[in-house]
């Protein structure tokens, strides 16, 4: 169709101090915002108890935001300071088991039950495009077909569809289902979805200062969330299109077609305890995108950290020929399934990209944070405690 649109699928926390020996002092708890950089983060997860239950502390801090290694993108330079204050964050991607008990609490239909709104669709598109028929504006998604053999990388329509019938309930269209992917994350799901869902969880989307932040668990400027080695000791620590499967966008038709998500905790964890936070699935975040603005924040700083920032106030964003480059774009981060070395390098921390957001996809999901207070000293202690 043709408003089908490209989408590439700490300060170490001071603020806790655990008396190892009797005669030691007591020390000042330090407040949520930053004072220098974390050397090893300690992971502390909430349990329900005076604490939010399965989200994992994320301390505050001073972080080199973006980067400005060889594997960068234009829109991830340059590297510089931002100050993040402390959060709690969901372990994982909200999963179709938690995004059930939404729509079972709420009745919530989400976009891509939706009858497409011509409207909206239309800001995304060059202007001129007529209004296709009623018959055309049916409930539906975007989804990855693949290919069947290699293909000149220039033309996404090749290997993305709108299904009619693709929700988050049948990610691939009408015959495919998640009955047995409980733990696995929700796809299919707009911003506007996703805005309903953190609503009536009383949570939100993390800025995007805040995902890198998160994303990076302690590590300043490495390549990857885990380090800078991709498979260190060979071990595969995200779920994206490696070099072992067929070329990008090649799909094994034996195989049912497309690859796709996994269960939510099937890698290691980063170091604030985050899973998948690259690969897997992309993730929504708050913010709106322009592709200038880590370069106009760092010349606003003059190498000064930039003090929580939440984006800027319109979206920009000139990749895509003939459309308005003010169409409104959000960001989404930490790639997906479909990420490889040759298309689509971005299961990095610093890697970004701009979505329609309302535009569900195959490959797109979510998780949020939450202001609850900082964990206690006493708190903390027992949290790491009870984790060991």
């Amino acid at each position: 169709m043709a408003f089908i649109k490209r989408i590439h699928p700490r300060f170490f926390w001071l603020t806790l101090v655990i008396v190892l020996a009797a005669g030691l002092g007591a020390y000042a708890w330090l407040d949520r915002v930053a004072v220098s950089q974390p050397t090893e983060p300690v992971v502390i997860v909430g349990d329900g108890q005076g604490t939010p239950r399965n989200m994992a502390w994320v301390p505050p801090g001073v972080f080199q935001m973006g980067s400005d290694s060889k594997l960068a993108q234009n829109n991830e330079k340059p590297a510089h300071p931002v100050q993040v204050h402390g959060f709690w964050m969901d372990l994982t991607h909200i999963t179709n088991d938690q995004f059930a008990d939404f729509i079972k609490a709420t009745g919530y239909v989400t976009t891509a039950e939706s009858k497409p709104d011509w409207e909206t669709i239309r800001v995304q598109l060059p202007p001129g495009i007529p209004r296709p028929p009623d018959a055309v504006l049916v409930p539906g998604a975007m989804v990855f077909v693949g290919t069947l053999a290699p293909v000149d990388l220039s033309d996404y329509s090749q290997w993305w569809r709108y299904v009619p019938g693709a929700n988050w309930r049948h990610p691939q269209g009408p015959d495919s289902t998640i009955e047995g992917k409980g733990d696995h994350p929700v796809v299919q799901v707009s911003y506007a979805d996703v805005q309903a869902y953190a609503k009536w969880a009383g949570k939100r989307l993390p800025t995007e200062a805040e995902w890198e932040y998160a994303a990076r668990g302690g590590l300043e400027q490495a390549t990857y969330v885990w380090g800078d080695e991709l498979n260190p000791d060979g071990q595969a620590m995200a779920n994206y299109w490696d070099k072992n499967q067929p070329t990008f966008p090649v799909v094994k038709p034996e195989a049912g077609g497309a690859t796709g998500t996994l269960p939510v905790t099937s890698f290691p964890a980063n170091g604030y305890g985050l899973y998948d936070m690259t690969g897997n699935a992309w993730q929504w975040v708050a913010d709106w995108y322009d592709a200038r603005y880590f370069a106009q924040q760092a010349q606003a700083a003059a190498g000064q950290p930039v003090d929580n920032p939440r984006g800027p106030k319109q979206s920009y964003d000139p990749s895509d020929p003939g459309v308005p480059a003010t169409a409104p774009k959000r960001v989404i981060r930490g790639g997906s399934f479909l990420c490889n070395e040759n298309y689509c390098l971005s299961y990095r921390p610093s890697a970004r990209q701009a979505s329609d957001p309302y535009s569900p996809m195959s490959h797109v999901g979510f998780r949020l944070v939450s202001d609850d207070p900082a964990p206690t000293p006493q708190q903390s202690a027992l949290l790491v405690a009870a984790a060991h």
